[in-house]
């Protein structure tokens, strides 16, 4: 009986050990077996992907990267030069006193419209008109003198060398009296032509002597876009050519190119380039920066939107399209036009199959499998379709 009791004691104790270790003894399990299944599936796949890699001696086959690709054809436009301008006065003029004077009137202020003509600034009479009717009388007095002895010359009473004399004295007051009426006229200083009054650097009460600044003005009615052109593109660019620009405001304006250097500058071999625009009614602010556009040569090219341009390692800013070989090519991009509906570039292959979609993922040289935007567009509308249909 005794030993029947000690017999199930110890049953009873290991029966609380188990239990009291059960978890312990199922994690462990668990650990173990997930070993196992990890052991089993590298050793069991490294056969697999070594086929995959090379069987039987073949070439290595390397998963290809999808991309979504356009093929389209070049067509004929007109190059276009493109180079950043200012704008300037088509004419700028610094003024000055022409006579000696006081200021007794402004007729202008600055950054006012004056027509050709018009007064800017006079100056005091003075003796000015005095001296004009002094001049006028002397020159009647010498044309009633040259008249006489002209008839005594024909009576032989006055010599030749005597009416000469009288002849110089005639030329000679009338000489005076162009100069009276200029003194008189230059106490006005007048706008030279239609414009407007940049500055100004006199005020009522200033004395002026002759060849004083007086004021600047400029020619705002006819504005210039100067630019410089490369060495190759001023080859295509002639005086009186058609032109546009493209101003900082947003206006575009067109005109005629009206200057073309006819040597580079030394420093930067670059060409200067006017374009003259007509600004009649003063609408157009002058000085600020433009863009020149100049048509240039017929080229063909290829119209894409500025979306797919993209960058290579060096930097350059290209297009990237697939050739005869499945291979990505990276094209720098040579834009010869540019408008609202897209940008046409030079450099690509008459035909050329452009990746419009995934451009990004993929490098220079890569092997790629072109996926052509209509076959994306059908699969999309099956699938679609067979959506609408479940």
């Amino acid at each position: 009986m005794l030993a029947l009791n000690s017999e199930m004691n110890e049953k009873e104790m290991k029966d609380n050990n188990f239990n009291q270790y059960k978890s312990w003894f199922l994690s462990g399990g668990i650990v173990v077996v997930v070993a196992i299944w990890l052991i089993s599936g590298q050793l069991g796949g490294a056969p697999d992907s070594a086929s995959a890699v090379a069987t039987d001696g073949a070439e290595p086959v390397h998963t290809k990267s999808a991309v979504r690709v356009r093929t389209q054809s070049a067509e004929l436009v007109l190059r276009t030069i493109t180079v950043n301008g200012k704008t300037a006065p088509a004419r700028i003029v610094e003024l000055s006193a022409e006579t000696d004077g006081r200021v007794v009137f402004i007729g202008a202020e600055r950054g006012a419209n004056v027509e050709r003509g018009g007064i800017i600034v006079r100056l005091d009479e003075r003796d000015r008109r005095a001296r004009l009717t002094q001049a006028e009388a002397t020159v009647k007095q010498r044309e009633v003198e040259y008249e006489g002895r002209l008839k005594l010359k024909s009576a032989s009473y006055v010599s030749e060398a005597q009416l000469q004399e009288a002849v110089a004295q005639l030329e000679a007051a009338r000489t005076e009296l162009t100069r009276a009426e200029l003194d008189l006229d230059y106490m006005n200083i007048r706008a030279p032509f239609g414009g407007a009054l940049q500055s100004r650097v006199v005020e009522v009460g200033d004395f002026v002597k002759l060849g004083d600044p007086i004021a600047t003005y400029v020619d705002n009615r006819t504005i210039i876009v100067s630019a410089s052109l490369s060495e190759f593109d001023a080859h295509y660019v002639d005086v009186g050519d058609a032109a546009e620009a493209s101003l900082a405001t947003g206006e575009t304006v067109q005109g005629r190119i009206r200057y073309v250097a006819p040597v580079a500058e030394e420093t930067t071999r670059t060409f200067g380039v006017e374009l003259e625009i007509d600004n009649s009614d003063g609408a157009l602010r002058v000085g600020g920066t433009a863009l020149l556009h100049i048509p240039a040569e017929e080229v063909l090219a290829h119209r894409i939107s500025p979306s797919l341009l993209t960058l290579d390692d060096a930097g350059n800013v290209g297009v990237k399209i697939v050739n005869e070989k499945g291979l990505v090519e990276f094209v720098v991009a040579d834009v010869a036009l540019s408008k609202n509906n897209g940008i046409w570039l030079t450099g690509l292959p008459q035909d050329a199959t452009i990746i419009t979609v995934g451009q990004g993922y993929v490098q220079n040289g890569t092997l790629v499998d072109a996926v052509p935007e209509s076959d994306a567009k059908t699969a999309v509308a099956v699938q679609t379709g067979g959506e609408a249909e479940d």
